[in-house]
């Protein structure tokens, strides 16, 4: 089987087909991030570069059995502007040829979901000469207009597939492919806790908070410094203990000094909001993320955001590297930590280590760009029947 995948990234596609033993020629990767090629060729190097999807010919490629790939999604995803396909100018893109018409006039388009029309090139240009090619696109949930814009171009109806089912992360995702018979996986049960690294401490990151609750010793800050503009002033090194408290007391006097977010002694208040009351109730079911606290300096700069308990699922990983986006798990009562590295290759079912060849920074990006693989596996189950029948 020859395989391209378009915006390749590290590879999550190969570690799918490798995982579920299919035979693979030729793998043809169009990827451009210097960081995730290191990764991929490092793990693969028999992977067959090409760089940008614009610049692909296929006409110059082996036979395309198999086109795979996630377009990117920052246009289409609910977090982000929802402006789908469009040019600079407004514009928006509904066909294949509205689109080849605009490139050709050198007009610029807004964001990078307009990609997916790349792929829909690459496709109609496979099929010309193997009009049996399967194909595979993923993409996130995104509004009913652009879904219906993409499923009519494609020629079918996507499937939602939540990462939960397979990882300890939830990560609802569409599918598009004619590969038949594709249902949902089984659910394995996989938790937080299932892949949390015992007695990591992020010594750079973590922020040891402790409340004055029932008589709690307090615990010292790690300093932390933030470099951006007026929050350094604002947040600043956090100097030598922090008062905590819980919205559920008093809170502290305020002095003059109350505007610089510390008191005369130089401590540094905030609000800790804990625990949290799940949605839906005061429980929660273990399929479902479990958070745990958000807290916020009395400026209302939020400090930590998107804090979870190991009794429930990760939230779905970004590549918003640092900062408040990050994943953070609560390793004791009101102590935090970001996810490692590794914990985030856990997540996306990618095998251990396999991204160690880059900095971590560049690791969490394109962790949180990446698929979960374990997902792309089942999708690819139906493939390996098929070699098995001698197609």
């Amino acid at each position: 089987m020859n395989v391209l995948s378009l915006f390749d990234g590290m590879s999550c596609g190969r570690i799918a087909l490798d995982r579920a033993n299919i035979k693979v020629n030729k793998y043809y990767a169009s990827e451009i991030d210097k960081y995730a090629i290191k990764v991929s060729s490092t793990n693969y190097p028999d992977n067959v570069n090409l760089g940008s999807v614009v610049d692909i010919n296929v006409s110059s490629l082996d036979k395309i059995d198999l086109l795979i790939g996630g377009s990117p999604c920052q246009s289409f995803s609910f977090a982000g502007k929802q402006n789908g396909m469009s040019t600079k100018c407004k514009q928006e893109i509904t066909t294949l040829d509205q689109y080849l018409l605009l490139k050709m006039l050198g007009f610029e388009f807004e964001g990078q979901s307009y990609l997916f029309w790349e792929y829909i090139r690459v496709l109609t240009d496979i099929r010309k000469t193997n009009p049996d090619a399967l194909f595979m696109l993923e993409n996130v949930k995104m509004s009913k207009k652009w879904q219906d814009i993409l499923s009519k171009t494609i020629g079918c109806e996507p499937i939602l597939i939540n990462s939960a089912l397979v990882s300890a992360q939830n990560r609802k995702r569409l599918y598009w492919t004619n590969i038949p018979d594709i249902g949902q996986p089984e659910d394995k049960g996989i938790l937080l806790k299932d892949i949390i690294e015992n007695g990591v401490v992020d010594r750079n990151k973590s922020l040891v908070v402790t409340t004055r609750v029932a008589g709690a010793t307090e615990k010292r800050y790690k300093e932390k410094r933030y470099k951006e503009k007026s929050m350094h002033q604002m947040i600043g090194v956090i100097k030598n203990r922090g008062v905590l408290q819980e919205r559920s007391e008093k809170f502290m006097c305020i002095d003059a000094n109350y505007w610089k977010g510390v008191d005369n002694h130089g401590q540094r208040t905030m609000i800790v909001e804990r625990p949290c009351e799940p949605r839906g109730g005061s429980t929660t079911k273990e399929s479902e993320c479990h958070h745990v606290a958000n807290a916020t300096d009395i400026n209302g700069y939020d400090i930590l955001k998107r804090v979870y308990a190991d009794s429930g699922k990760s939230p779905t990983l970004n590549s918003c590297s640092g900062g408040n986006r990050e994943v953070k798990v609560q390793v004791q009562e009101l102590t935090y930590r970001k996810l490692t590295p590794l914990e985030c290759e856990r997540l996306q079912t990618v095998p251990e280590n396999y991204t160690n060849h880059v900095s971590n920074s560049q690791r969490y990006k394109m962790l949180g760009n990446g698929w979960t693989v374990d997902i792309i596996v089942h999708i690819f189950s139906w493939l390996k029947l098929r070699q098995l029948a001698g197609y």
